[in-house]
């Protein structure tokens, strides 16, 4: 099927889900490996993908006061070792630069696997007084992490993302911080990208290292794997603490303030191709689409000079779209078709001869669900109205069947014949007990996603040693 990027055909899903997701990712053009083990290039296509998805989230920053910034790439070793359970929890990902041209380092740097250490820092510098906070400070960038096992988008070596870093008065603010990113971050995924989400807290074994408490939100995947789509951390004083932070609050006595962070990446892309992808390719939501419809001229060798100014003046009155019109003539109406389901824009507008006769366009869903007439007159309006059809119907869809794949169990021989029968989330009880999770991870080779907020208070025994509890938590296979 692939041989040096090259993709001949897209195998079915449901039969080779895996080698499925890799050629829609090659033959769609948004990515292809570099020369570097891990490492991807990401194509025109996949970067507009990215800009749309990285524009409706920065909307969303702004709206609630966050600015954004830039800061370096290379990290001191001694500010990863600062705060010692950031340091022991990132170690074996980091990459390090040991030489600068033909000199030694004095002091090794690492390529960030994450910024809290260099940010801290530099607020140590600005925050002197409680009249300096909040701050609120977000940067889109990209990140270093040395994975064994790569996979375009899911994991690389080297990815894009965006990480907000705030330090608030209170501990109270901050948790209020970290609640109101994980609900931007469940905001943006379902009602752009159209990927239902579970938002929860984590446990203490999957908490960010130096964290407080983290919140995530979990998607699953149409192999009943789970992919965790984002984080929201609430670091308490320990990063302030670590780096000496101290502001003079109005009662005139120093105090350390409180920090958050937060990030979600380019893994996000996998996750709409997954979600919405079939066998003739990618489908993607209208949001976020590079383009939302493509206008496909019918030529047949008669009046095409009228087809094809037709065929400009609707690309003018749908100005307000991202719309492409391929009036290329090397290649025929089919090749389009195929070409720009494959490549998942979600509308087509079909114009020939006998269209233009009659004053009317042929609009054609991604979604399979029929072509539609509708009067040149009102192809704006109808246009507008499709597509947001199209963007709540995936969301739909996709929550159906998230829905289809969730059990709930209260024994482990329940829980295994679930995932067996049904992959995907599975609700359990749990005391909160380490050696209890423990063993549910090592007979069901699963992990423990998160403790869904919305579902909490409900009591119940712990599945493994039915001890009473009112904790809730989802468990999957993971990437």
């Amino acid at each position: 099927m692939k041989e040096e990027g090259q993709v001949k055909e897209i195998p079915a899903k449901k039969e080779q889900f895996s080698e499925w997701y890799t050629a829609v990712v090659l033959k769609a053009e948004l990515a292809d490996y570099a020369p570097v083990r891990g490492c991807m290039v990401i194509r025109p296509y996949g970067y507009a993908l990215w800009e749309n998805m990285q524009a409706r989230l920065d909307a969303r920053f702004k709206a609630t006061g966050h600015l954004n910034a830039y800061f370096p790439a290379l990290i001191p070793e001694s500010f990863l070792k600062k705060e010692a359970e950031h340091v022991q929890g990132f170690s074996p990902q980091v990459a390090w630069v040991t030489r600068g041209g033909d000199s030694e380092l004095t002091e090794p740097l690492a390529l960030r696997p994450t910024s809290e250490a260099i940010i801290n820092y530099m607020y140590a510098r600005w925050v002197k007084s409680y009249r300096d906070l909040p701050v609120l400070i977000n940067q889109w960038c990209n990140i270093f992490r040395w994975e064994k096992t790569t996979r375009l988008f899911l994991r690389t070596l080297e990815f894009l993302w965006q990480e907000g870093h705030t330090l608030h008065r209170t501990q109270e603010e901050a948790q209020e911080e970290t609640r109101r990113i994980l609900n931007i971050y469940v905001d943006f995924v379902e009602n752009d990208l159209a990927v239902p989400v579970i938002a929860g807290k984590k446990p203490e074994s999957e908490k960010f290292p130096g964290a407080l408490a983290t919140y995530s939100i979990e998607a699953l995947m149409p192999d009943g794997q789970a992919l965790q789509a984002g984080t929201s951390h609430n670091l308490g004083q320990n990063f302030s603490r670590a780096f000496d932070i101290r502001y003079l609050d109005e009662d005139n006595t120093e105090k350390h303030p409180w920090g958050t962070s937060w990030g979600v990446s380019s893994r996000l892309i996998g996750a709409v191709i997954m979600t919405h992808g079939d066998d003739r390719g990618l489908f993607l939501p209208p949001r976020i689409a590079p383009y939302q419809l493509v206008i496909v001229p019918i030529l047949y060798g008669k009046n095409d000079a009228m087809v094809l100014e037709t065929c400009q003046k609707a690309k003018e009155m749908l100005n307000a779209f991202r719309a492409k019109l391929d009036d290329r003539p090397q290649f025929t109406a089919g090749w389009k078709f195929n070409e720009y389901e494959m490549r998942g824009v979600p509308l087509r507008v079909e114009l020939g001869p006998r269209d233009v006769e009659k004053n009317q366009a042929v609009l054609v869903p991604r979604d399979g669900s029929g072509k539609r007439t509708v009067s040149l007159d009102r192809l704006a309006e109808e246009v507008k109205n499709l597509l947001e059809e199209l963007q709540n119907n995936m969301l739909s869809r996709a929550r159906a069947w998230v829905a289809s794949v969730t059990t709930s169990a209260t024994t482990l021989e329940e829980f295994k014949k679930n995932l067996t029968e049904k992959p995907g989330f599975v609700k359990v009880h749990w005391c909160g007990a380490q050696e209890c999770e423990n063993r549910l991870i090592d007979e069901t080779r699963t992990t423990p996603r998160n403790m869904p907020l919305e579902e909490q208070n409900t009591t119940g025994r712990c599945i493994i040693c039915g001890k009473e509890t009112r904790t809730l938590i989802y468990y999957a296979r993971t990437y």
